[in-house]
């Protein structure tokens, strides 16, 4: 296997990524192989996952975020996030699961997109619950039984002239699933009064957020993309958490 890039590297394909998407070339130390094991079992190094963790909160904390502090306090937004119920399986399971099935996953995956962006949506729609547990499954088992099953066609590629026009209008594709991931995070705001001009800096942070994580999803494998994702949500719950065990009062 090829030496894992430095995380400068990463950084630098990162900003050239953005400028110009394109679906490949993967980064180096990928391995070789079947590649839907590759794409959900990535070449991740827990040490590269935390440091992209650890960049990515302190851009949200000391740039993005008061942007959208102000923002909220400007159009009298409030947030729904319950401290008394912090939401730990759905920030670290459900969310991450769910919204990069739905909006990162088909970015390498267009030929099942028709097929599984149904069942994410409907997943994403339905909740932590039964019901979108159940539609969860069936995606995984969709997406997962080429690994199983001698499937005729399932891993051959699309069609040349549908592969083609999709190349061309992947940058598209790619600024589009960040847009609308960002819009999404728009219900996590009692949004009261707030002019729409304001409602892009609500969600400023998820923004940028969706472009790492649409950026590793194309460049590592939707695995990478997902425990990237979880590892982000955890990150400001743990803190809250912290802070509400060394001083309760802070929930009044």
């Amino acid at each position: 296997m090829a030496e894992l890039p430095s995380l400068r590297a990463e950084l630098r394909d990162f900003f050239i990524f953005v400028r110009r998407p394109a679906v490949g070339p993967r980064l180096p130390g990928q391995g070789t192989g079947n590649g839907v094991w590759r794409d959900w079992f990535p070449a991740l190094s827990l040490k590269r996952l935390m440091q992209w963790a650890s960049l990515m909160w302190a851009i949200n904390l000391l740039v993005f975020g008061p942007i959208a502090v102000v923002a909220a306090g400007l159009g009298g937004a409030t947030h729904r996030l319950n401290i008394d119920n912090i939401p730990w399986m759905t920030a670290l399971l459900w969310a991450p699961l769910a919204e990069e099935l739905v909006f990162r996953y088909g970015l390498r995956r267009l030929k099942w997109l028709f097929l599984m962006l149904p069942l994410g949506v409907a997943a994403m729609l339905s909740g932590p619950g039964l019901t979108g547990g159940l539609y969860v499954s069936a995606f995984l088992l969709l997406a997962w039984a080429p690994l199983a099953m001698s499937w005729r066609g399932a891993l051959q590629p699309m069609r040349w002239a549908m592969r083609s026009w999709y190349l061309r209008h992947f940058p598209w594709a790619f600024h589009f699933s960040s847009i609308v991931f960002s819009g999404v995070h728009l219900y996590n705001f009692n949004l009261g009064q707030t002019p729409w001009w304001l409602l892009p800096l609500l969600v400023i942070p998820q923004w940028v957020t969706g472009m790492v994580l649409g950026w590793l999803r194309v460049r590592r494998g939707i695995g990478a993309s997902i425990l990237l994702h979880a590892v982000f949500n955890g990150g400001p719950l743990l803190l809250v958490w912290l802070a509400l065990q060394a001083a309760p009062d802070m929930a009044m």
